[in-house]
């Protein structure tokens, strides 16, 4: 998923075109997927007005990484709509998988990948979780603050990973704003899904800090 403009990271181009260290961001998500398993069928999902970044882009990559395929899909007015259409020429039985992926989410592991296939593969539904390490607190009616156990909450990333027949059905659910996820609405269709560990590098790129935070976790590894 790669269809946002990322306006909140600074620069002039989508911030799923910005290089870390010589990669652009949603490139390092493919190469990712590719390495666990080079089987994997790809599809970016990308506004349409970016078409010709994308273009350059590619050009622009090694030619080692830019011989992955993919298939480029038109995304839509919203999430929900982009998914739609990038999930719309896959199967819809019960025997492949689909999972969504955030662009804005490079650090993600070949590793964690693996997990999220086989957690969707036992459980037909499956969301990567990783501890809440700071402090929450609970907003009521009146604005009043109060502390809760922080050891009942999980973050929620992605590889979100779901059977196909799972997940085609979800989307025909009408939009509801309850739906913030892929997982949300998986569980309004009447799916449980089931959680797999994620990474804490696998974090969202959202803030022009971010970036500098992601390439020095990628050099370190690099070095491992």
């Amino acid at each position: 998923m790669a269809g946002g403009e990322g306006r909140r990271a600074g620069g002039e181009l989508p911030k799923q075109f910005a290089r870390l260290l010589g990669i652009p961001m949603l490139w390092r998500s493919v190469m990712a997927f590719h390495d666990e398993d080079p089987s994997t069928e790809i599809s970016i999902v990308l506004h349409p007005g970016f078409f010709d970044c994308y273009d350059i882009m590619l050009s622009e990559l090694p030619r080692e990484v830019r011989s992955i395929r993919v298939r480029l899909v038109a995304g839509g007015r919203s999430r929900a709509e982009s998914v739609a259409n990038g999930i719309l020429a896959l199967p819809e039985n019960r025997h492949t998988l689909i999972a969504v992926h955030d662009a804005a989410r490079p650090l993600v592991s070949a590793d964690m990948i693996s997990r999220g296939w086989e957690c969707a593969r036992t459980n037909g539904a499956a969301v990567p979780v990783v501890p809440v390490s700071d402090s929450l607190r609970e907003r009521d009616a009146d604005g009043v603050l109060r502390a809760v156990d922080r050891s009942r909450f999980a973050a929620v990333q992605t590889p979100q990973v779901f059977r196909a027949d799972i997940l085609h059905k979800a989307y025909r659910l009408p939009d509801n704003p309850a739906f913030t996820d892929d997982a949300s609405r998986v569980e309004a269709s009447g799916v449980a899904v089931t959680p797999y560990d994620g990474i804490p590098e696998n974090f969202k790129v959202t803030n022009p800090s971010d970036f500098a935070i992601a390439e020095a976790l990628i050099r370190e590894r690099m070095k491992e």
